[in-house]
């Protein structure tokens, strides 16, 4: 099972991007992704980004993002793609997803078994 998150980069306040998480060994429909994010200088947060489940694509958001960030799946692609609008500068982290074998959506980082390396947001003028 192996996971590779790109996409990030530098982005004014206000702006857009759009992360990929790239899914290979495993069958990306039989997993949950999750998306979490550690900013700089602190430590990952325990409470994810978004979610989206196995099978039936139920999503779920943090309060924080909620409005502004989308999480969706390829599954042609074995890809899941987090779209991110509206950012501010305190978005600006280390953006990792990871894969669950649960199939319900759950933003607890403790539920998750496999992690991808992440790709750095920086929200900036």
């Amino acid at each position: 099972v192996q996971l590779q998150a790109s996409g990030g980069g530098l982005v004014q306040p206000g702006g857009s991007l759009r992360l990929s998480c790239a899914a290979s060994g495993f069958i990306l429909d039989d997993y949950s992704i999750g998306w979490f994010r550690q900013a700089p200088g602190k430590e990952r947060e325990g409470v994810g980004v978004s979610c989206i489940s196995a099978f039936d694509g139920e999503k779920d958001y943090a309060d924080s993002v909620k409005g502004r960030f989308t999480i969706s799946k390829d599954n042609a692609g074995n890809t899941v793609y987090l779209e991110m609008n509206s950012l501010k500068p305190e978005d600006t982290a280390i953006y990792y997803c990871a894969a669950s074998v649960l199939s319900d959506c759950v933003l607890d980082r403790n539920e998750y078994d496999y992690w991808g390396q992440g790709t750095l947001v920086t929200v900036s003028s």
